[in-house]
């Protein structure tokens, strides 16, 4: 069931969304040559806790940490750690969100350190923009096939391909509600977008194959090719006057 929000809820859900994207933007940061994921992981939590919110994703299905830190061909759901340092030309995708009053943020950005190759460097922009797509299509009136059928054409122009295994969803009392939010598909089909939803948009761009396998950690998500993969999400809310990012530092 897809839960349409109020004003009031709105306002609510706002505040987790904002240290949402208060708690990535230092995590991002923090992304520098020398640097582990496990401090980059204790800066956001750290962060979160200080807030007065909960890291939604700790302990989420038996998720070990704060954040996802994905890195290069990690696509999602990679687990920080001590070990894993990050060198020159890495590219390191974080998603992490908050939750305040009873509500939930969730958001995710592709940091790059240092400089990376030009191709990567490309796929890295066009899978940000390629969320952006996506958002100016969740207006009301419009269906779910409308944002996924934005974000595929973009990214498939350049080049680029979409993940299938792991798509969008709604957020709000829950990490993940209705509806699933495809980053492909066929504009205008789906369910009607409406006011009061509020969705979790985030495209999951590959350099090579769509095609991903999970690791025997159960948890990180890597492309088949082993080439390089991007994450971008905000959580939106629909709105009369248009979608709203709610997830702004």
């Amino acid at each position: 069931m897809v839960v349409l929000k109020s004003s009031r809820e709105l306002e609510l859900m706002k505040e987790a969304c904002v240290i949402s994207a208060q708690a990535l933007q230092l995590a991002g940061e923090a992304v520098k040559e020398g640097v582990s994921t496990y401090e980059i992981d204790k800066i956001a939590h750290d962060f979160i806790v200080k807030c007065g919110a909960k890291p939604n994703f700790l302990g989420y299905g038996g998720f070990p940490a704060t954040a996802c830190i994905s890195i290069n061909d990690e696509v999602i759901h990679g687990i920080p750690n001590k070990k894993t340092i990050l060198k020159e030309g890495d590219i390191v995708s974080i998603d992490l969100g908050a939750a305040k009053n009873g509500y939930n943020g969730d958001n995710a950005a592709t940091f790059i350190v240092g400089s990376c190759s030009p191709e990567v460097k490309r796929l890295v922009d066009t899978s940000r923009e390629a969320m952006f797509k996506g958002i100016e299509a969740a207006v009301p009136g419009n269906r779910i096939g409308d944002i996924g059928n934005a974000v595929q054409t973009y990214c498939e122009e350049r080049g680029f391909s979409v993940v299938r295994d792991f798509v969008g969803h709604g957020v709000g009392t829950k990490l993940h509600e209705e509806p699933s939010v495809p980053n492909f598909g066929h504009a205008g089909r789906g369910i009607r977008l409406l006011p009061g939803m509020t969705l979790a948009i985030e495209p999951m761009i590959n350099l090579g194959t769509y095609k991903v396998k999970t690791l025997s950690d159960g948890w990180t998500v890597k492309t088949a090719d082993g080439k390089a993969s991007a994450h971008f999400e905000n959580t939106v809310a629909i709105t009369n006057n248009g979608p709203v990012i709610l997830t702004k530092a």
